[in-house]
């Protein structure tokens, strides 16, 4: 599977870290062409030093139009093209229901829906063009499966965009761009490591493998949609999460 990744273009937004870097390391290490886009320039070109194989970063915001067209016409431009794009760029401020601000709202939509849309709709022109055109979206299970006290915002992002992928599997497919999703669950990234080992353990807990996900495991279901051998798979999600969704209870596990 990986060979069919081999000299691939690729595009990673808000790839500078956490699960984004995740899948922008996966896709290097299978030998694809890597363009990291993230909002500061500085933080881009860090993790593509740190991932290397040849990856480079880009400056692009997701909640701009010409920002994020911009960033994508730069790694088309140094890659010959565009094969991938995975648009993971999203953001995660907690805020409760009863207190939470427009402003606050808008900035998770912006970010993270709206930011996909835009995302897609850049790459699509440079899309159109590859005999292997993938578009692979960052969900979670968190809004489509699972909710979550302070993520109302967030999850209504998640579950909207599976939403948006139905539909834009369906309308680019004469192209034949595949469009899917990857839905992780309790994933170890910066946020969840400087919230310490007891929460982390706790977290673990309510998981059947009793580990948290690494970003490389979702690096690796992103880089599956992205390959030659899922060329005839589309619109369809992949949940990522060591069985966490499934206990009906904590009492299940104590049993199993």
């Amino acid at each position: 599977m990986t060979q069919s990744l081999k000299g691939r273009s690729v595009a990673v937004t808000g790839g500078s870290k956490g699960i984004g870097k995740g899948i922008a390391r996966v896709f290097a290490q299978a030998g694809a062409k890597v363009g990291i886009i993230a909002r500061h320039a500085e933080a881009a070109e860090a993790a593509a030093r740190e991932i290397g194989h040849g990856a480079f970063g880009v400056a692009g915001d997701v909640t701009s139009k010409a920002s994020i067209a911009e960033a994508l016409a730069q790694v088309a431009k140094r890659n010959g093209g565009l094969d991938v794009l995975c648009a993971n760029a999203g953001i995660f401020p907690p805020a409760r229901l009863e207190e939470m601000t427009e402003a606050q709202w808008d900035e998770v939509q912006n970010t993270n829906l709206k930011g996909t849309f835009l995302s897609v709709q850049a790459a699509v022109p440079f899309l159109k063009t590859s005999d292997q055109g993938r578009i692979v979206l960052t969900s979670s299970i968190t809004g489509p499966v699972t909710g979550f006290p302070g993520w109302t915002h967030y999850g209504s992002t998640k579950a909207g965009q599976l939403g948006f992928m139905r539909t834009a599997c369906i309308e680019l497919a004469k192209y034949g761009i595949t469009v899917n999703a990857v839905m992780p669950g309790n994933i170890l990234t910066e946020g969840l490591i400087e919230m310490g080992e007891a929460y982390q353990q706790s977290m673990a807990n309510s998981i059947p493998l009793k580990k948290l996900g690494t970003v490389d495991d979702i690096g690796h279901a992103a880089l599956y949609f992205a390959s030659k051998e899922a060329g005839y798979v589309t619109g369809q999600t992949i949940i990522v999460d060591g069985g966490q969704i499934l206990p009906e209870s904590l009492d299940a596990l104590a049993q199993a």
